[in-house]
């Protein structure tokens, strides 16, 4: 953080002196201009009947600060901590062309596959944030052989906006072994992301990702691959996303009415995986959404390994990005006991 500053303030002093040798700098003005600083918190209350035993506590899932620092009109440095775990972004990004046709992004980062899993968990509408298939194959948590890893990875990605804002473009190559760690293995995984905006409030996604992993862990669901061992690790996915903005949706800070359904699948080793949902989210009043989704997700397609969540609630931002929420999910699983979910989340974001 102290070296960002540091950059900032001695790329400020350059750029005034250069303008005139006479000017007095304005310290706190140059600062000011040039770091954003950004926060939030979530938590709150979950009960759950799983496997017949009923579980119930307080939570803090996430305490997230970061720092945005722009050195100059085109070059910019983050990192951002979560106080709840770890190290959780660092990166610099730089604009080679004169639009946003073209920016480079080096260091660590939110990875590209899928479209929930570069969104802010601020703005998702659901209190457990990702569907089941993006929390497994996009890396957010869920699978032993990958390790946790919160959607995150280093490496080196393009990226920018073509035809007017029409056509967005992502390519990566990351080391495909997770956050805070070196690779486990000499191969790279590349990830590629076309998000198409035909008309207004409307876009289609695809994204595909190929690699090759190398385990942490075991998994019961994936015999074939041990402890050590690299294995293919190779996603795909497509999905389309439909916003109407609203007066209502306004004063939500929702935007307004809106659909996101999307469909993956994976290949861990000889595995196949694949899901997919549908979520909703529609403004009744000043500051209150509806929210619903279906979330269907299967580990091992040939195994009796997938799993069923049906989730309804209600939202209410009470400032800018802050909200209370409450849902009900009921799951239906193969693995396990179907059982009842209910929780309760307040978030508070600047």
């Amino acid at each position: 953080m102290a070296f960002l500053l540091i950059m900032v303030m001695a790329s400020a002093s350059t750029t005034v002196r250069a303008q005139s040798s006479e000017k007095k700098i304005d310290w706190l003005k140059e600062l000011t201009n040039r770091v954003e600083l950004h926060g939030y918190a979530q938590g709150g209350y979950s009960w759950q009947d799983a496997n017949g035993k009923q579980v119930n506590d307080f939570n803090l899932k996430r305490t997230l600060f970061w720092a945005k620092a722009r050195v100059t009109d085109r070059w910019s440095f983050l990192f951002m901590y979560d106080f709840s775990s770890v190290v959780q972004e660092f990166y610099t990004d730089f604009r080679i062309s004169n639009d946003n046709a073209l920016t480079v992004r080096l260091g660590q980062f939110k990875h590209s596959f899928s479209m929930e899993n570069p969104l802010s968990p601020t703005m998702l509408e659901l209190v457990d944030v990702y569907s089941q298939a993006a929390l497994f194959l996009a890396g957010e948590g869920p699978d032993p052989l990958n390790g946790v890893n919160y959607g995150r990875d280093m490496g080196l990605m393009l990226y920018g906006s073509l035809f007017n804002n029409h056509l967005l473009y992502e390519l990566a190559v990351m080391n495909g072994q997770g956050i805070n760690r070196r690779d486990g293995n000499n191969y790279k995984d590349f990830i590629a992301k076309l998000d198409f905006r035909p008309f207004d409030h409307f876009r289609i996604v695809g994204s595909a990702q190929k690699g090759k992993g190398h385990a942490v862990g075991v998994a019961a669901w994936n015999p074939g691959v041990q402890l050590g061992d690299d294995y293919t690790r190779d996603r795909v996915s497509i999905g389309a996303e439909w916003k109407l903005p609203t007066e209502a949706g306004k004063a939500s800070t929702s935007g307004g009415i809106s659909v996101r359904g999307e469909y993956m699948a994976g290949k861990d080793g000889d595995v196949t995986s694949r899901g997919g949902y549908v979520t909703g989210c529609v403004p009744v009043g000043k500051g209150v959404d509806i929210v619903a989704s279906a979330d269907y997700f299967d580990r091992n397609t040939d195994m009796d390994y997938s799993q069923t969540q049906l989730t309804a609630g209600l939202q209410y931002w009470f400032f800018k990005k802050c909200r209370v929420q409450l849902q009900y999910t009921r799951t239906f699983s193969q693995f396990q006991d179907d059982y009842n979910w209910l929780q309760a989340q307040v978030q508070v974001a600047f």
